[in-house]
């Protein structure tokens, strides 16, 4: 059995759409079994529960830092899988881990290889009934503040997603 205090990390994997997020956030789980917070999955139960279409603004993070919290707490670890793109959703992943006393692992996955990031976003196809993915078009006009802190950076079109997870996890180990 895992000590909790030994093993609790909430690794939050962040990136614009198509960059490979949600391969490597599988291939973590698949290794090392977590509690899997999917923001997309999220907010898609938001919409389909209210009926709307509409954005559900800051709810699905919200809801995903409190069963993040829920999580951590009884010893688990999470991988959270989201887009986290203003310093604000940073800043509360933050906040989960010092509340949690939990070892937090954020990781910007990129894919610098712009042709190849289009023809993923192009070609991708929803996992989740009836979730409409963005267009190309869409990920270029997304909000995404740089970086101010530090993270793990992992290049989806130089790693494999197995390659990613094994350095997330030496990431994990280093504490």
């Amino acid at each position: 059995m895992r000590s909790t205090s030994e093993h609790r990390p909430l690794i939050v994997l962040s990136g614009l759409p198509g960059t490979g997020k949600t391969t490597i956030a599988r291939e973590l789980v698949a290794r090392w079994p977590s509690a899997y917070l999917r923001i997309d999955a999220i907010e898609h139960a938001l919409k389909t529960a209210s009926g709307s279409a509409e954005d559900v603004g800051p709810a699905g993070y919200i809801v995903a830092y409190e069963l993040a919290k829920s999580n951590l707490t009884l010893g688990m670890s999470v991988v959270a899988d989201c887009v986290n793109p203003l310093s604000v959703t940073r800043e509360a992943w933050r906040a989960v881990a010092a509340e949690t006393s939990s070892h937090l692992v954020e990781v910007e996955v990129v894919c610098s290889d712009a042709v190849e990031h289009r023809r993923r976003v192009e070609s991708r196809e929803a996992d989740l009934a009836g979730f409409a993915l963005p267009s190309w078009e869409a990920v270029l006009r997304h909000d995404y503040e740089a970086w101010g802190t530090a993270r793990l950076i992992i290049d989806s079109a130089l790693v494999s997603a197995s390659e990613a997870a094994d350095l997330i996890w030496r990431r994990v180990r280093e504490r």
